[in-house]
């Protein structure tokens, strides 16, 4: 058996800090979280519930050149709960925000942020 018990947070490269706030917090909906260290790069830090976090990283992309599946469940991606699928996909509509639903059938969907990265979101009821 594991010693390992969470999934504290996930990290995530942006090129743009900026543009990443926008689209996290003000199309997510996303609070940010009070007490990120002073470190030698611009991020922010999204409280997610939990104890678990997601973590935006003002670095250089070594992968920024790298070509994506089309369909972000088949690319390396981060999973997070909501409470209304509905609710998001307008959400995302109203920022014109691509998105995909599950081709397992499932209450899911995936969209890329504006540097590429893939987000799932499940509906959690």
């Amino acid at each position: 058996m594991s010693d390992i018990t969470a999934l504290l947070h996930a990290g995530l490269l942006v090129s743009d800090l900026a543009r990443a706030r926008a689209f996290y917090e003000f199309t997510l909906g996303l609070q940010p979280l009070n007490g990120r260290p002073q470190l030698p790069y611009p991020g922010e830090w999204y409280d997610l519930g939990g104890g678990q976090q997601l973590h935006l990283m003002g670095l250089p992309n070594p992968d920024a050149a790298s070509l994506r599946p089309e369909h972000g469940g088949r690319d390396r991606h981060i999973a997070l709960g909501v409470k209304n699928i509905a609710s998001l996909q307008a959400r995302l509509d109203a920022a014109a925000v691509k998105y995909s639903v599950s081709k397992s059938g499932r209450a899911a969907m995936f969209c890329r942020d504006p540097d590429g990265n893939t987000l799932e979101f499940v509906e959690m009821g």
